[in-house]
């Protein structure tokens, strides 16, 4: 199946622009500019909508702008006015069970507590394609909600960003529905290095 559409999600607003949780706009940010397309508000779909070129297809793109625990109604809306099924529909997030550093296809399963894919399951189901942008984990249940609203450290973010160009490297594949090519060179790349400063 090709992509047809990719939402990447993340809390709108300067506040939360630069945090951990937001790895999903920085995804579809670059890809955006990677491709020359345009971000404009669309207040029916409660979001930014572009749309890029990726070699000889076209891709829809979606910012859900309803905060993270709302983004399912925004994607359904979008996926719903252009007749796209969850199996062509393709959702970047940040990742607490991935390092720093590491980006990963899957295709459906669950949310994993993640409040945005919970929203998403309620509205659209569990079949649809994820990317997975490593954010690492606190160590403790209680911090995770301050972890992921607070911005990287600068080698984190320098290793996030990283992945996220790693993972760019695949989208026209995903785009054009080569799924497994697109997952054999997405994976076996190494991780990028989330150094210390000393």
């Amino acid at each position: 199946m090709p992509i047809c559409l990719i939402a990447g999600l993340g809390n709108p607003g300067p506040r939360y622009a630069d945090t951990r949780h937001n790895a999903g706009f920085w995804f579809v940010d670059h890809l955006v500019r990677r491709h020359g397309g345009v971000f404009r508000a669309e207040s029916r779909f409660e979001g930014e909508v572009a749309r890029v070129q990726v070699g000889a297809t076209g891709c829809l793109l979606l910012k859900p702008l309803t905060f993270m625990n709302r983004s399912g109604g925004s994607l359904q809306k979008l996926a719903a006015f252009y007749r796209i099924p969850p199996e062509e529909i393709l959702v970047v997030h940040d990742d607490l069970d991935l390092p720093v550093g590491t980006a990963r296809l899957k295709m459906g399963g669950g949310h994993g507590g993640h409040n945005g894919l919970r929203d998403i399951h309620r509205h659209l189901g569990a079949e649809f394609a994820r990317l997975r942008i490593g954010i690492g984990h606190p160590g403790h249940r209680e911090a995770v909600i301050g972890y992921v609203l607070e911005r990287p450290t600068r080698d984190e973010e320098a290793a996030m960003r990283e992945s996220i160009d790693a993972a760019l490297e695949s989208a026209g594949d995903l785009i054009a529905g080569d799924w497994d090519k697109a997952v054999r060179e997405l994976h076996a790349r190494p991780a990028a290095e989330n150094g210390k400063t000393s």
